[in-house]
Parts: C-alpha cells; structure tokens; sequence
C-alpha cells in the first residue's frame, strides 16, 4: 500500500457516497430497479437531489461504493497473508475469509437483490457489477505479484481473473437460489476449477 492517507474532506466524500450507495442497495433490493429513482435514493441518504448527481451520474452508478467496498476488503485479507504461503493457497483463504466475513455484514444481505436486479431488468446495473469486477481484477494483479515475485506475468493475470470471476461466478448462482449461508466453499470449487493448471502444485 502507497499514498498519501485521505484527508477529512476525501474521508467525508466517500463516508457520504457509502450512505447513497447502502440507500441504493437497500431500495433495488425492496422495489427492483424499476421501481427505484435516484431521487427517493437520495431521500433514503438524507442529501439532496443535487448532491446524489454530484456523485452519481445514474441511480445504478450509485451502487458501486459498496460493491467495492468488498473488492477492497478482499485484497486486504489477501495482502495480509503470511510470507511464503503458495500463491493458489493465499488465494483460497482469502476468499474463504472474505466471503465468510461478507456474510455478517447487514450489507451482504442486499446482494442478491442487487445481483436479481442486474440479470433481470437493469442491463445498466450488471453493468455496475461486471465493471466493478473488472476493475478490482486489475487492483489484485500487484497485489498476487508482490506475494509471488518469482511468478510470471501471464501467471498473475491468470490468477487475478480466475480469481475475480470465481467470486463473481459463485455470487451470482447463490443470488439466484434461497440458500441463506454465503457461498464460500462454491467459490472455492470455482476458483480451483478455473485455476487447474495455473500454478501446479501451489495449493499447499
């Protein structure tokens, strides 16, 4: 990690922005995205009309903070791993811990509503959610390169996305059931799945 630390004025920005996006997710939960505007979102927040569209240019824009809330919350446990952990291993416990951890938050309930959301009536929020994805592939890449050093260029974009679409992937079947516990070990077996052969022999 690098940079500066955010000052009190970037602090208040993105505490404000995380309000409007737990409001949003809360609401596409309830009503579907259809039946949500981005002014009852700002209603939801206690801020103004014009202070949503100072941050968000759509109502499905306004979703992401929290998304990446988790993104970064993921590349955190994964950088915290201890020093010579194989690489496929490190991966694996970090999406057990994050995804075990997502699971106590009240946030994480909303997920699947957002997720039913994105693959029914909002072509604009899976759009939210895949760019999020996509995004926090290309923040991980450094992160697995400085807990392998010794691995390959192609290895670590290989391992990024697999790691990506593992959690993504196993996010959206669960959204799609009743099952009430997180998917942990589904995102585990998907991750194993598209990393077979990535990295042989590094699971520990």
């Amino acid at each position: 990690m690098s940079g500066k630390p955010p000052t009190l004025t970037e602090r208040r920005k993105a505490a404000t922005q995380l309000d409007i996006a737990r409001a949003a997710a809360r609401l596409f939960t309830e009503h579907g995205a259809q039946g949500t505007t981005a002014e009852a979102i700002a209603a939801a927040a206690g801020v103004a009309p014009r202070t949503f569209y100072r941050y968000f240019r759509t109502k499905e824009d306004a979703v992401a903070p929290l998304l990446v809330v988790g993104a970064d919350s993921w590349r955190e446990h994964l950088a915290a791993t201890a020093e010579g952990t194989p690489l496929l291993k490190a991966v694996e416990d970090a999406i057990r811990k994050t995804i075990s951890a997502a699971d106590a938050a009240p946030e994480f309930s909303w997920t699947r509503g957002l997720l039913r959301a994105a693959s029914g009536d909002d072509s604009a929020l899976a759009a939210v959610w895949h760019r999020v994805n996509g995004e926090s592939e290309t923040r991980l890449r450094p992160v697995l390169a400085r807990l392998a050093p010794e691995t390959d260029d192609v290895t670590v974009h290989l391992v990024a996305a697999a790691a990506t679409d593992a959690i993504r992937i196993s996010l959206e079947i669960w959204a799609g059931t009743d099952e009430k516990a997180a998917p942990v070990e589904l995102a585990v077996r998907c991750f194993r799945r598209l990393s077979g052969g990535v990295v042989s022999g590094d699971r520990g």
